[in-house]
């Protein structure tokens, strides 16, 4: 009997591979070309010198001392802003998991907030609050600003949804009677949750400390504004080595360090994530919320609440405040000055940068959906090796120094068959390589829970993958898609920094637009850096807002 031809025929690809091939040949080509490419090529001009690699370069950046100071303090403020978070955000995620109270949903949608402003504007209002004639130096006479205490807080502010999101999904799916069972067997309420519900939540409280991890070790904008000279995370001295130095080996370098330690975090990150996947199995389903009962929930509530007034809304309310701050009292001064080029800080009104940054985000959102749907399509599926792979290059932009990326674009695309540099959609292309990961893990959990008995029913009665696509999922995850694109639009416009390196002068970006005028001198350029910042909050506030009313969040789907 001859069967090599049924085992050749086994080895086909199968119809349902084939389509996920042509799903995932956009996003490869994408990222091959815009982000791949880009780092690379910044990475081997400078690592290469008459066509010979340098790698004893490398070894002299690394054991250079200032290169350990710097990599010490990026870990070290890390760690300091997750243990920080942490402490701030769980009562926060116990409180929106099992508690129900008055404005709960749209508190829910304020707290995150923060997570989608530009690192800019958080910068910006704490500079405000804390910095030189802010709220705090008016009533005590004490100033934060260039202090790690700055950079701690403004990193809790950015990412206290974080925690709350992926720790209270998790904590709302617990089944509390098991805690009421170990406290009818005589355990007090600290030591029912410890031996109880922390064990359960370890999952989801490692997943979303390594997230905050993640960002506040690849930090930028906010370290900044908010560092000074005294303070710097790899991501910084990569910029001042690159923008300022023009030093393309020792800035080489630490991109590839970076590149190593966020690979080796986000590895971390796939691994507990599908635990805790796993834990959601396990679970019941989520619990009803009930009103506090006695005076420790109550008391809980209201620490929690207050954490949320002073570390989330008091910073946003002296940044409005301050860009009312006129000589003489309060009025709309900053904000006339928008509309003119007084001062020389621009080329154009810095009002102009409003319109500039809405079509940027506007064609970037149409990228990132459009990429980061097929992606997610495509992943839909459990599949090998990989299409897990992918799943984590997906993720990757967000934790690459985005000032190699930007620079690898001017170093990159400036020379045929890819001359790009003068091309406007330079920005939203950088834009949207940041926002793809958030439009995927938005519609991963959307098109798995679409019953696949479903395409399967087209699928016998005739219909192609991408009418099955088109008449069968797209309506199933049109809320999820409206969700998806406004993420990626309040991503886009607040991305800084890449976009600081390709923005041209006469066509700035609304983050570009408020470190250009935090970095000179005079009331009338902070007054309008304020209002601008005001302006860019207000904006992504609004998207964010109108997101929980097309459909609240599930936890998880924000990271």
């Amino acid at each position: 009997m001859d069967l090599s031809r049924p085992a050749i025929a086994r080895r086909r690809p199968s119809r349902a591979t084939l389509a996920r091939l042509a799903l995932l040949a956009p996003p490869l080509a994408f990222f091959a070309l815009f982000f791949a490419y880009p780092v690379a090529t910044i990475t081997g001009r400078g690592l290469r010198e008459d066509g010979a690699w340098q790698f004893g370069r490398a070894a002299e950046v690394i054991t250079d001392a200032d290169t350990l100071g710097v990599l010490w303090f990026t870990v070290w403020q890390a760690a300091a802003s997750t243990a920080l978070t942490l402490a701030l955000a769980l009562p926060g995620a116990y409180a929106f998991a099992r508690l129900d109270f008055p404005g709960k949903r749209l508190l829910h949608a304020v707290v995150t907030v923060p997570f989608v402003l530009p690192t800019v504007v958080t910068g910006a209002a704490f500079l405000a609050l804390l910095g030189r004639g802010g709220l705090l130096e008016d009533l005590w006479g004490i100033r934060l600003d260039t202090s790690v205490w700055a950079i701690l807080l403004a990193h809790a502010f950015f990412n206290y949804a974080v925690v709350v999101r992926v720790v209270g999904g998790l904590w709302a799916q617990l089944d509390p009677r098991q805690e009421e069972a170990a406290r009818l067997l005589g355990a007090g309420p600290f030591a029912a949750w410890r031996r109880v519900t922390l064990p359960a939540l370890q999952p989801a409280v490692a997943a979303a400390a390594l997230l905050v991890f993640l960002f506040t070790f690849t930090s930028f904008g906010t370290i900044q504004i908010l560092g000074g000279p005294r303070y710097a995370t790899l991501e910084v001295e990569i910029y001042r080595q690159t923008a300022q130095l023009l030093d393309l080996p020792t800035a080489a370098v630490l991109s590839l360090l970076q590149l190593a330690a966020v690979t080796a975090l986000l590895a971390a990150h796939a691994l507990i994530v599908r635990r805790t996947e796993a834990a959601h199995r396990l679970t019941s389903a989520a619990r009803t919320a009930h009103r506090p009962r006695g005076a420790a929930q109550w008391g809980a509530l209201a620490a929690v609440l207050a954490v949320i007034a002073l570390l989330l809304l008091l910073p946003l309310a002296v940044l409005i405040e301050r860009s009312l701050s006129v000589p003489g009292g309060y009025g709309l001064g900053n904000y006339r000055a928008l509309a003119s080029t007084e001062g020389g800080t621009f080329l154009v009104a810095p009002w102009e940068a409003i319109g500039t940054s809405l079509r940027y985000a506007a064609v970037a959102t149409v990228i990132a959906v459009a990429v980061g749907t097929l992606a997610a399509a495509a992943l839909t599926r459990r599949a090998g090796r990989l299409v897990r792979g992918f799943d984590a290059l997906l993720m990757l932009p967000l934790g690459t120094s985005a000032v190699t990326v930007g620079f690898g674009f001017l170093i990159a695309l400036d020379e045929p068959p890819l001359d790009l540099r003068s091309w406007w959609l330079l920005v939203p292309l950088a834009q949207a390589l940041v926002a793809v990961p958030f439009v995927v893990r938005t519609m991963l959990p959307v098109l798995r829970s679409i019953d696949d008995r479903l395409r399967q029913a087209a699928a016998v009665l005739g219909a192609s993958p991408a009418r099955t696509w088109r008449e069968v999922d797209l309506p199933l995850a049109r809320r999820g898609l409206l969700v998806a694109a406004g993420f990626a639009f309040a991503v886009s416009l607040g991305e800084f920094g890449a976009t600081v390196f390709i923005a041209r002068a006469d066509a700035p970006s609304l983050p570009v637009a408020v470190a250009r005028l935090l970095g000179r001198a005079g009331e009338l350029n902070y007054g309008q850096a304020m209002a601008l910042s005001t302006v860019l909050m207000l904006l992504c506030a609004v998207t964010l807002l109108v997101l929980e009313r097309l459909r609240p969040l599930r936890s998880g789907e924000l990271v």
